[in-house]
């Protein structure tokens, strides 16, 4: 008798041999195909030749289009880059480094800088603690891996006299180390190699023979300063006359240059490059002389430098442009190759040669298009600043912009040059002096292109740049395309400062949209410049210069009531004082609102501030006063004018009497204050 528990152990039983011999035609079902197939194509009975070349050019075909793709080797970085690419910019979102911390929101460009560098000023205190202290540190968890995030070797290891020990002190910048274990090496007999000699030369002109500042001894250093003069003495910041040179006579690099048996041309442009870059001009050219009659050839780095210093050798323009031009022969008859840094170097120098640049920059131009070397962005920047200076436009200087945005377009760029993150801004100041708008869109198309935003440069040029576009934008685009710009650009790109806030609610007034003048002030108290009297004063003016539907008076008169706040906040520094004009400006809109209390407070606060309204405002509020029929709020109106000695109180008397229904002791009251009105008149 069979259970029938025991019904699934007897099938999976019978099913085991099954299963087994399933899996072995799967795993040799491909052999015993092909070899059919070979000896079915042997055999080949029955078949005709026709049949036997199709089978044959099928299998070739079936052979052909199997096609074993190569492995693909990805980054470490790809996963992050893709989910990068799905993800754009959230214009209503601060910049990316402030979402980590919501404490440091900025609201302008002021707390912009300040946030920012606490926070760098944060991250250079824990690098200092890492590098400092690298034994607690040594576990890496990133993946991949971050180098610097890692500790660096900020400490000495090699205290022996060796050349080792002289790349170490190199490689840490350490200027002073270095130039002792040089003179042990040199006490002790040691030669040192050209390219270590070459890399101290390179070091100890870097930083004129100095070390380099370490910001947190600088601090440090401030701080302990600024104790013992006390709060009350100004830290002296030196002045650009004692920056403009640096470089000492006979100092370490020199000297060592001249115990060196052998001086090569890695030699001389160091100490050349050096004495360029520390403001030693003259000295730099005595040194290219010196070289010269060592019958030595320079390199381009030589040269670069040597042109850059022409305008501060030179005091007359064709003195520089010849001092220029010899450089250039000396270059082609050494058989030197420029490059683009000889090139822009050419045209910085002569950006400061006026108008005698306007002849020459094109040669420079030329020359760069025959020898094949693009021009950078620092290239166009400095061909604006030669034709298009700051002044009366032209269409000229339009027409040089045009060009090179026409060769731009569509461009994603890379930095060359320092300079040329200062193309944008310089190329957005052409559009805004000439009012080109469409110009002005071909400029901001070329910063979206890729990372293209990445070349505007550190953030004093970026709100230069996007306030240039804000307001040549308020001033030549409708309304409506310049609130969908406002949106975009603001917060997360641009803090607009007064001027910009400014420019915004005359394009506002310029287009009849007055009434979305409560949505911008909210916006100026979020920025922060709700302490600006002239911006308070504008939109108080804007918004009671004309009568408007009682739904935006209504709207009008809430944003008076937040102004009014404004004044009367502690927080608000530093503190706006209340004028007549503002103080008039809110008991109007109060009016227009029908919030006669609230505006009859607005007239006390004329006395305590030592203010006088207006007689428009007077008879203003008396027409209030008649419309509501408030007989004895006139009254008191008049009275009130009397006691600021307004010349328009006997009108006011009269108008009262005509128009008001008063009780005896009204009319004597005003009564009174009629001829006592005209007797001082």
């Amino acid at each position: 008798m069979v259970f029938l528990s025991q019904k699934p152990s007897l099938c999976n039983n019978m099913a085991a041999p099954g299963r087994h011999v399933g899996r072995y035609i799967q795993k040799n079902g491909r052999f015993l195909t092909n070899n059919f197939e070979q000896l079915w194509g042997h055999r080949s009975f029955g078949w005709s030749p026709a049949l036997r070349q199709q089978a044959t050019e099928a299998k070739k075909e079936s052979t052909e289009n199997i096609v074993v793709p190569r492995k693909k080797t990805w980054s470490k970085e790809a996963v992050l880059e893709a989910l990068a690419s799905t993800v754009g910019r959230d214009p209503t979102a601060l910049h990316y480094c402030f979402q980590d911390d919501t404490y440091l929101s900025p609201k302008n460009a002021s707390e912009f800088k300040y946030f920012t560098l606490a926070q760098e000023s944060g991250k250079n205190a824990a690098k200092f603690f890492i590098n400092n202290n690298p034994k607690f540190f040594t576990k890496d968890f990133a993946e991949p891996h971050i180098p610097c995030l890692m500790p660096k070797t900020v400490s000495l290891h090699l205290e022996e006299v060796s050349e080792e020990a002289l790349k170490e002190r190199i490689n840490l910048r350490r200027v002073t180390a270095a130039v002792d274990m040089y003179d042990q090496l040199l006490q002790t007999g040691t030669a040192v190699s050209m390219e270590t000699t070459h890399d101290l030369l390179d070091l100890i002109c870097l930083y004129c023979d100095r070390n380099p500042i370490n910001e947190d001894a600088l601090q440090t250093e401030d701080v302990r300063e600024s104790e013992r003069r006390g709060p009350w003495r100004k830290i002296r910041y030196p002045q650009a006359s004692e920056l403009k040179s640096n470089w000492k006579e006979d100092n370490n690099a020199e000297r060592i240059f001249k115990l060196l048996p052998e001086r090569d041309t890695k030699c001389y442009s160091a100490l050349i490059r050096g004495m360029v870059k520390h403001g030693a001009y003259a000295k730099a050219f005595s040194m290219y002389t010196d070289m010269l009659n060592d019958r030595l050839t320079g390199d381009v780095h030589i040269f670069n430098a040597l042109i850059l210093a022409v305008p501060d050798l030179k005091e007359k323009n064709t003195e520089r442009w010849d001092l220029i031009v010899e450089l250039l022969t000396q270059m082609n008859q050494q058989k030197i190759q420029p490059n683009l840094q000889t090139f822009n170097s050419v045209l910085k120098s002569l950006k400061r040669c006026a108008s005698y640049a306007k002849t020459k920059s094109p040669l420079i131009l030329n020359e760069m298009k025959a020898m094949g070397i693009a021009p950078s962005l620092a290239t166009y920047d400095y061909i604006l600043s030669v034709f298009c200076r700051i002044g009366p436009s032209s269409q000229h200087n339009t027409a040089i912009l045009q060009e090179v945005m026409s060769e731009l377009a569509g461009r994603s760029l890379t930095c060359q040059d320092p300079d040329d993150v200062l193309f944008f801004c310089n190329a957005m100041r052409v559009c805004l002096d000439n009012k080109d708008m469409e110009l002005a869109y071909k400029v901001h198309s070329l910063v979206e292109v890729g990372e293209n935003r990445k070349l505007l440069g550190e953030p004093f040029l970026q709100s230069t740049y996007y306030g240039r576009f804000f307001n040549l934008m308020c001033l030549m685009e409708h309304i409506d395309v310049v609130l969908k710009w406002y949106r975009q650009l603001i917060p997360s790109l641009y803090y607009p400062n007064t001027q910009g806030m400014m420019d915004l609610l005359q394009a506002l007034d310029t287009d009849s949209r007055l009434d979305l003048l409560p949505e911008i002030w909210k916006d100026i108290v979020s920025l922060g410049h709700h302490n600006r009297a002239d911006l308070v004063d504008e939109i108080l003016t804007l918004m009671a210069r004309e009568k408007h539907s009682p739904e935006v008076q209504e709207s009008f008169a809430t944003c008076a009531l937040d102004v009014m706040n404004s004044f009367d906040s502690d927080k608000v520094k530093p503190p706006l004082e209340w004028t007549a004009s503002t103080l008039s400006n809110i008991t109007v809109l109060l009016l227009r609102a029908k919030k006669t209390q609230k505006a009859w407070n607005m007239l006390q606060l004329f006395k305590s501030n030592n203010r006088v309204p207006s007689v428009e405002l007077l008879n203003e509020f008396l027409s209030v006063c008649h419309s509501e029929g408030s007989p004895q709020k006139a009254v008191d109106l008049v009275q009130l004018s009397a006691a600021f000695c307004q010349p328009a109180t006997s009108q006011l008397a009269k108008r009262t009497l005509a128009e008001f229904t008063l009780t005896e002791e009204q009319r004597a009251i005003l009564s009174k204050l009629e001829p006592a009105d005209e007797s001082s008149d």
